[in-house]
C-alpha cells in the first residue's frame, strides 16, 4: 500500500511542479487550487473516510466468517447505492457551483471567481468517478490487494500533466487552468477503469448480486452517517483554511495548497497506509478469541511503524523545508521567495504531523469495533478548536506581531496541528478504556527524536558546506545525509523498525 501511495504522490508532485512552472502563484493558480478542493474533499470522504470506515469492516468480517456469497451481495448493493447518490451529487454540484465557490473562497471576486466557478463545474463529473473508485478501493483492500487501488491516482495525475504540457505556454493562464481541469476529469474516469477488471474478478457477477434489503447493507448505512460526519468535519478544516487563505494576499491559496500537498505525503504514506492496511485485520481480530489482546498488539505495532517514519518527516520539514520546497517547486514562475514561504507552511504543519497520523490508526481501531460515533465526536472537537485558532491566527496574529500578512497562511496548519494533539489524546484515552494501554513507549519516542535531531544537524552541516547549488542537487545531498544518519542512528540504538528497513533493503539487493 505504501508503495502505491508513494508512486501516486511522486507523480502528484510532478503534477504540481508542472502547474507551478506555468502558473506560479497567480490568480489562475489560486482558482485551480480552490477548485481542486472539491474532488479532493469528496475522495477523502468516500474513499479513505466514510466508505472505508463503514463498508470495509462489515465486508471483511463476512469474508473472515466464510460468507463469501453474502459479502459479494453486500458489495453489489453498496455499489448500486453509491451510483445513485453519486449521480445526484454531480447534478447538484454543477448547478450549485457559484454557491459552492462563494462558500469555499469568499475572497475571490470578478474574473477570479468566474474562473473558479467554471473549474468547479468541469471537475464535478470527475467527482462521480472518484467516488466509484473509492468503492473499488474498499473491495480490493478487503481482499488485501493494495497496490493497484492506491497507485490508481497515478493516471489522474498523468492525465493532468499531459493536458498542461499540451497546452503549455501557448495558452493564457486562465485557459491553461481550464485545460488542467478537463485533464482531471479524464484521469478520474481512467482511475475507475484500471480497477474494474480486478474488482469484477473478486465480486462476480456484480449485477446479479444486488440485494438492497440486506441487513448487512443496513449496518453499512448505519455506520456510514457518523463516519461521513467524522470525515466531513475534518474536511471542514480544509474548507476553513481555503476560505481564510482567500482573504489573505494573492497567491496565499496556491501556497497553502502546494505546502499541504507536501505535508500530507507522510500522512498518506505512513498514517493512511498503516491504518487502512490494518483495518481489515483489526476487523477480523474482533471476532477472534482474546480480541482485546490482539487489537492491542496490532495497534501498538502500527503506532511504532507510524512513529518511526513520521518523526523524521516532521524534523525534516522544520530543518530542511526550504530544501524540500525548492527541489519540488522552484522552476519557471515559482521563485526562491515562494519556496521559503512554503517552508513556513511545512514547518507549521510539522507541529501536528505525529498526532494526525497516529489518530488515523486509533480511529481505524474504533471502526473495527463498529463504533463510528466516538471518533465523530472527537473530530468535531478538533475542527471546532482548530478552526477558531486558525482564523484568529491567520487574520489577527501577523498584524499584532508586525509580520507581513502572508504569514497568516502558516498559522492555519499550525492551529490544525495543535488541535490534532487534543483529538489524539481523546482517541487514545477512549480506546485504552476498552482494550488496555496501547501506545509507543516514551523511551522509543525519545530515541526517534534524538536520531532525527542528529540527522537534521548533519543535513545543516552538508548544506553549509555545499554553498550555492541547483535545488535538486542540494536536496539530494542534504536529504540523503539526513536519511542515512537517521537510519544509522536508529539501527545503532536497536530500534526494530530500523532493522526491518535494512533487512528489506538487503533482500531487495539480493533479488536484483
Amino acid at each position: 500500500m505504501a508503495a502505491g501511495i508513494l508512486l501516486s504522490r511522486i507523480v502528484g508532485l510532478v503534477r504540481n511542479r508542472t502547474l507551478t512552472h506555468y502558473l506560479g502563484v497567480s490568480d489562475a493558480a489560486d482558482a485551480l487550487a480552490a477548485a481542486f478542493r472539491i474532488p479532493n474533499l469528496l475522495q477523502n470522504l468516500f474513499g479513505e473516510g466514510a466508505l472505508s470506515a463503514s463498508f470495509v469492516p462489515v465486508y471483511a468480517a463476512l469474508r473472515a466468517k466464510g460468507e463469501a456469497a453474502e459479502a459479494t451481495r453486500l458489495a453489489g448493493a453498496t455499489a448500486a447505492v453509491l451510483a445513485l447518490l453519486t449521480s445526484l451529487l454531480v447534478l447538484v454540484g454543477i448547478l450549485a457551483a457559484p454557491v459552492l465557490v462563494d462558500l469555499l473562497a469568499p475572497g475571490f471576486q470578478g474574473e477570479k471567481r468566474a474562473l473558479t466557478v467554471t473549474l468547479v463545474r468541469i471537475l464535478f463529473p470527475g467527482v462521480g468517478a472518484l467516488v466509484l473508485a473509492a468503492w473499488c478501493l474498499g473491495v480490493l483492500s478487503s481482499h488485501r490487494r493494495f497496490f493497484l487501488s492506491y497507485a490508481a491516482p497515478v493516471v489522474w495525475n498523468v492525465a493532468i500533466i499531459v493536458a498542461v504540457l499540451l497546452g503549455g505556454s501557448a495558452e493564457g493562464e486562465a485557459r491553461l487552468a481550464i485545460t488542467a481541469a478537463w485533464g482531471a476529469v479524464a484521469g478520474s474516469v481512467l482511475q475507475v477503469a484500471i480497477q474494474l477488471p480486478g474488482v469484477s474478478r473478486l465480486v462476480r457477477p456484480i449485477g446479479a448480486a444486488i440485494d438492497l434489503g440486506s441487513p448487512h447493507l443496513r449496518t453499512v448505512a448505519r455506520n456510514f452517517g457518523p463516519a461521513l460526519i467524522s470525515r466531513g468535519v475534518l474536511q471542514i478544516s480544509a474548507y476553513v483554511d481555503t476560505l481564510v487563505a482567500s482573504l489573505l494576499p494573492a497567491g496565499s491559496a496556491a501556497l497553502l495548497y502546494f505546502g499541504q500537498m507536501v505535508s500530507m505525503l507522510p500522512v498518506s504514506l505512513f498514517g493512511m497506509a498503516v491504518s487502512a492496511a490494518e483495518l481489515p485485520e483489526l476487523a477480523s481480530a474482533t471476532a477472534a478469541p482474546e480480541a482485546a489482546t490482539r487489537l492491542r498488539e496490532r495497534l501498538r505495532s502500527g503506532l511504532r511503524q507510524i512513529a518511526y517514519f513520521v518523526v523524521p518527516s516532521a524534523a525534516a520539514f522544520v530543518a530542511h523545508g526550504d530544501v524540500i520546497a525548492a527541489a519540488l517547486y522552484q522552476s519557471g514562475r515559482f521563485t526562491a521567495d515562494d519556496s521559503r514561504r512554503v517552508w513556513a507552511i511545512l514547518a507549521a504543519s510539522a507541529v501536528g504531523l505525529v498526532a494526525t497520523t497516529a489518530a488515523r490508526l486509533y480511529a481505524s481501531t474504533y471502526y473495527a469495533l463498529h463504533d463510528t460515533r466516538t471518533p465523530m465526536r472527537f473530530a468535531l472537537a478538533r475542527v471546532g478548536l482548530g478552526s477558531a485558532m486558525g482564523i484568529a491566527g491567520a487574520l489577527w496574529l501577523p498584524a499584532r506581531l508586525g509580520l507581513p500578512a502572508w504569514w497568516g497562511v502558516a498559522a492555519l496548519p499550525l492551529a490544525s496541528g495543535m488541535a490534532g494533539w487534543v483529538e489524539l489524546l481523546l482517541l487514545r484515552l477512549g480506546i485504552e478504556r476498552r482494550i488496555g494501554r496501547s501506545r509507543v513507549p516514551v523511551a522509543t519516542t525519545s530515541t526517534l527524536w534524538g536520531a532525527a535531531a542528529a540527522a537534521a544537524a548533519s543535513g545543516w552541516a552538508v548544506d553549509i558546506a555545499l554553498g550555492m547549488h541547483p535545488p535538486l542537487v542540494r536536496a539530494i545531498f542534504v536529504l540523503g545525509t539526513f536519511g542515512l544518519v537517521y537510519l544509522g542512528g536508529t539501527a545503532a540504538a536497536g530500534v526494530p523498525e530500523a532493522r526491518g528497513v535494512l533487512a528489506a533493503a538487503s533482500r531487495l539487493g539480493r533479488t536484483r
